[in-house]
């Protein structure tokens, strides 16, 4: 089974992703995360990569696939996988598309969380990350139990330059620009589903599984 998760940046669809793979024992492909590793580990990808996250943009598509095709080739995929992040652009659907095509099989799902550019700010701002570990918090949503420090290790949080005013409202523009169109690619495919992402997680996720079966 080869489920896409939609929705822009601060959507949710990542937590409903981890969901997803937890219940159904599937690998979580999120591509945001493998960059993030290149980016910790301050590997010549990673250096590549920051440049555009940093300044809101979205990764080249050639970087992308490339780094998506090294890691649906592990073992872990050969049952299925849950593409979180990707494709966020027309080619890059249509490269994942030639790629499931290789290997005989085609997506089966494409989830789309929606939730208001407005919702989104005011989530993406309350956002704290800790730069030791990754573990997500949120001042309002998910608050660690000693403010300002990660519940896991104890290191001080942060706001990941991601995660800024500036730069949520320039990926959703992007995100508009150019990731929507995929919600209209997915339709005519006879794939799409869309969920209110504006619930609780919960609730999400029990829509989530009706649509999976």
């Amino acid at each position: 089974m080869v489920i896409i998760m939609l929705g822009a940046p601060g959507a949710g669809k990542g937590t409903q992703a981890e969901r997803i793979c937890a219940e159904y024992s599937l690998p979580h492909i999120s591509t945001g995360d493998i960059f993030r590793a290149n980016i910790k580990g301050n590997t010549e990808l990673g250096k590549e990569a920051k440049s555009y996250m940093d300044r809101g943009e979205l990764v080249p598509d050639e970087l992308t696939v490339r780094i998506l095709k090294d890691r649906v080739s592990q073992d872990d995929c050969a049952k299925g996988y849950v593409l979180d992040g990707f494709p966020r652009t027309i080619p890059q659907a249509e490269a994942l598309d030639e790629m499931l095509k290789s290997s005989g099989i085609a997506a089966d799902h494409a989830i789309d969380v929606e939730v208001p550019d407005e919702n989104i700010i005011r989530r993406m701002g309350g956002r704290r990350s800790c730069p030791s570990c990754g573990r997500i918090y949120h001042i309002e949503y998910a608050k660690p139990a000693k403010e300002g420090i990660c519940d896991n290790c104890g290191t001080a949080l942060v706001i990941r330059d991601d995660d800024r005013d500036e730069t949520v409202r320039n990926r959703l523009s992007v995100y508009h620009e150019q990731t929507q169109p995929l919600i209209e690619y997915y339709k005519k495919s006879g794939i799409l589903e869309e969920v209110d992402g504006t619930q609780s997680p919960d609730s999400v996720f029990e829509a989530v599984k009706k649509i999976l079966g």
